[in-house]
């Protein structure tokens, strides 16, 4: 297989709003797929991404995991996942929401109330819509559309945001029936969690002990891990390596750094110390990875 020589870059809202209705570079809306930057590459995206297929289907990479986003399905895409899109059909189109994470944290409630949506979403990009679910989607992006155009309005961008809510509440409410909710963990577990999540995506590159983190959030490694376990159902370790590993997987697949200079950005001590990590976690060397 051939090497992606363009290595993974960040893209923001500013790159995509230039040609579509948007507000301060935090909220884009457009319903023609080529106004956006296709990510032919790996990416790493800061951004929530909502596409409704109305027709015809998209492949896409989320997580370096293949998804076919059909008509009648809605994509959802989260900060900090990476997102390659690998092929359209001829008859695809859609509508599009793109929203910067500053923005949506405005917006959301705090994230203990909404992590189980927010892991499921992690493995369930893809959403089944029946027809009538369809038709609010489009609706609400039709009103979303009319609001952000009325630039004399001077609480448009509050409007948006009002709008915006409603459209999550009626996502999580078309998730819910799937998704496994935590109702008996209290919420100082959830908020540990959280806590822990947002340490880990900063700091996955240079610490991967859990005892580095524990000490953070004034924990012992045992107890951390079992509230992580608790919350969650994954140990704070398991977390952890599972960001490590799809970091290094997307270094490999989509940029042209040898493996020494990865184990080196991931901050691993020598070249096979590295390679022992990957293999004990993927069953494979990160040559082979590589070539696969």
């Amino acid at each position: 297989m051939e090497i992606n020589t363009i290595p993974m870059m960040d893209i923001s809202v500013a790159q995509a709003c230039r040609n579509m209705d948007s507000i301060d570079n935090n909220f884009a809306i457009f319903n023609d797929i080529t106004e956006i930057p296709l990510l032919e590459y790996p990416t790493r995206v800061d951004v929530v991404v909502l596409a409704v297929c109305l027709s015809g289907n998209c492949r896409v990479g989320v997580n370096l995991e293949d998804y076919m986003l059909s008509t009648r399905q809605i994509l959802i895409i989260l900060p900090d996942q990476i997102v390659q899109c690998v092929s359209l059909s001829s008859d695809f189109s859609g509508v599009f929401l793109v929203v910067t994470k500053v923005f949506m944290d405005t917006i959301l409630p705090r994230l203990k109330e909404i992590l189980p949506l927010f892991l499921y979403l992690k493995s369930h990009p893809c959403i089944d819509l029946t027809q009538e679910e369809i038709d609010d989607m489009v609706e609400y992006h039709s009103f979303l559309w009319k609001k952000v155009k009325m630039t004399n309005n001077i609480f448009r961008k509050e409007i948006a945001q009002g709008l915006l809510l409603s459209l999550f509440y009626d996502l999580y409410n078309i998730c819910a029936p799937n998704i496994n909710l935590v109702d008996n963990a209290p919420n100082r577990q959830q908020e540990i969690f959280e806590k822990f999540l947002n340490e880990v995506t900063s700091l996955y590159k240079s610490e991967r002990s859990v005892t580095y983190y524990a000490k953070k959030l004034f924990l012992t490694p045992k107890h951390l891990s079992w509230v992580v376990k608790e919350a969650s159902g994954k140990t704070a370790g398991e977390w952890i390596d599972d960001f490590v590993i799809l970091e290094a997987k997307a270094l490999l697949k989509s940029s042209d750094m040898n493996i020494q200079q990865i184990a080196e950005d991931l901050h691993f001590s020598n070249q096979s110390f590295f390679g022992k990590y990957f293999k004990h976690y993927t069953g494979m060397s990160p040559k082979q990875y590589r070539r696969a």
